[in-house]
């Protein structure tokens, strides 16, 4: 199962030394993505972001929402929010992995229609954002509902518990977090 680490600024707050610190000595991802969405310097720690990882050998990153930026910084792929089908086709014109977020069934298949590469469902559990949990039923369902595609489950996933849960789903690609890498 492919382990997907998604950046918080909650957790290095806009500082530039504290955000390098966490990356280099993160560890224990597949995929990793810089996200932040009030960062008013977002190109600048999206380079020191790409920076770091390329300096460590890591290849499979992802920059936020900006398809243009992520084909700049040499990254894998980039990870367009529910708003951006209409993005899809840029990014993979850019030869970029594309990943969307998406919270229904239609989301999916939407974006699926598009040939986005892969999608995040959420939320799983409970968590901090809110939103009636789909559940691990549910999930399975939609799996095997969406066999081709590659879907990272996302949303309360912050121990081994969860990570547990999810193991049980037959052929889930993997699962996006923030609070398990913490």
């Amino acid at each position: 199962m492919i382990k997907y680490l998604i950046t918080d600024p909650k957790y290095y707050t806009n500082n530039i030394d504290t955000f390098k610190k966490i990356l280099r000595n993160a560890s224990n991802y597949d995929f990793i993505l810089y996200r932040d969405k009030t960062n008013p310097n977002y190109k600048i720690f999206a380079k020191i972001f790409s920076d770091i990882l390329i300096e460590k050998g890591v290849t499979n990153f992802f920059i936020h929402r900006d398809p243009l930026l992520a084909k700049s910084l040499n990254a894998f792929g980039v990870h367009l929010s529910s708003e951006q089908k209409d993005d899809i086709k840029r990014s993979k014109d850019l030869d970029l992995f594309t990943i969307i977020s998406c919270h229904s069934i239609d989301e999916i298949e939407q974006s699926q229609e598009l040939g986005v590469d892969a999608v995040t469902i959420s939320p799983i559990f409970i968590s901090e954002k809110g939103g009636e949990p789909i559940g691990i039923i549910k999930l399975q369902d939609i799996v095997n509902k969406f066999k081709e595609l590659k879907i990272f489950a996302l949303g309360g996933i912050k121990s081994q518990i969860e990570i547990n849960e999810l193991k049980r789903i037959n052929s889930l690609f993997g699962f996006a977090s923030i609070r398990f890498f913490v």
